[in-house]
């Protein structure tokens, strides 16, 4: 007996521990990539760990150390930041996803197109248009950057209440707190009980570009799920979370 579990101790010894590969993402990226972390999991038996937020916030966490071993961003700029800082590994930098830019409704509201004739300051009624931060989130800067080359930024900047991320911002539509605001169309996808209202033209902002990278910490497992982001079962995931798949 006292052999047989100094035999079992030494088998359980001998297998390798699996760590937990910690992704650091972008709020709009919640939806889609618990779906495929599951499936992952479920496939490979390795613990995916994510940790969502505002772009900026998680690509300073990095910089001051969290141990992230994959960052999936929601601008080429703060991928570009950690990169010179020779934060993240530059042979598994990837542009993985593109979205679209959309106005939502708190509730059911009839479609417009959204161009320079575009009352929005009349649509909102006294109310309040939902942001994610103007000045360094991605969403709130395409959002910025397309009211004001449609030349509707100065008749609603008064009106906009600004949240530290587009998931935020979306819940201030989804309860009513703001009657209209400015997210990704994958985000309009995940929320309850919002309408599309338009689309921006993608013309009037800086294309929205997803990249994907290892941090120079990262473990070796993350590899995998890394490239697992690319497989034809992620791209489902993604596309039908309102994404699109970059080539």
């Amino acid at each position: 007996m006292r052999f047989l579990i100094f035999a079992a101790v030494a088998l359980l010894a001998a297998q390798p521990v699996l760590a937990d590969i910690t992704v650091f993402a972008a709020a709009s990226l919640k939806t889609a990539l618990d779906e495929i972390a599951t499936g992952y999991v479920a496939e490979t038996g390795i613990p995916v760990v994510p940790a969502y937020g505002s772009t900026p916030a998680l690509a300073r966490q990095i910089s001051e150390g969290a141990p992230a071993d994959i960052f999936l961003s929601a601008s080429v700029q703060w991928m570009d930041d950690l990169a010179a800082k020779g934060l993240i590994r530059p042979e598994s930098r990837r542009e993985l996803l593109g979205n679209r830019l959309v106005l939502v409704a708190h509730g059911s509201v009839a479609p417009l197109v959204i161009d320079r004739g575009l009352d929005l300051s009349g649509l909102l009624a006294g109310g309040k248009l939902a942001m994610a931060q103007v000045d360094s989130v991605p969403a709130g800067q395409y959002g910025k950057g397309a009211l004001e080359n449609l030349g509707l930024w100065a008749s609603v900047q008064d009106s906009v209440v600004q949240s530290e991320n587009v998931r935020a911002a979306l819940k201030l539509v989804e309860i009513g707190e703001a009657p209209l605001g400015i997210v990704y169309a994958s985000d309009a996808i995940a929320g309850q009980g919002v309408t599309v209202v338009g689309t921006f033209p993608d013309a009037s902002h800086a294309p929205i570009v997803y990249p994907a990278a290892l941090t120079t910490t990262s473990a070796t497992e993350a590899q995998g799920f890394l490239d697992y982001l690319e497989t034809p079962a992620a791209d489902a995931v993604f596309v039908a979370q309102g994404f699109q798949v970059l080539p």
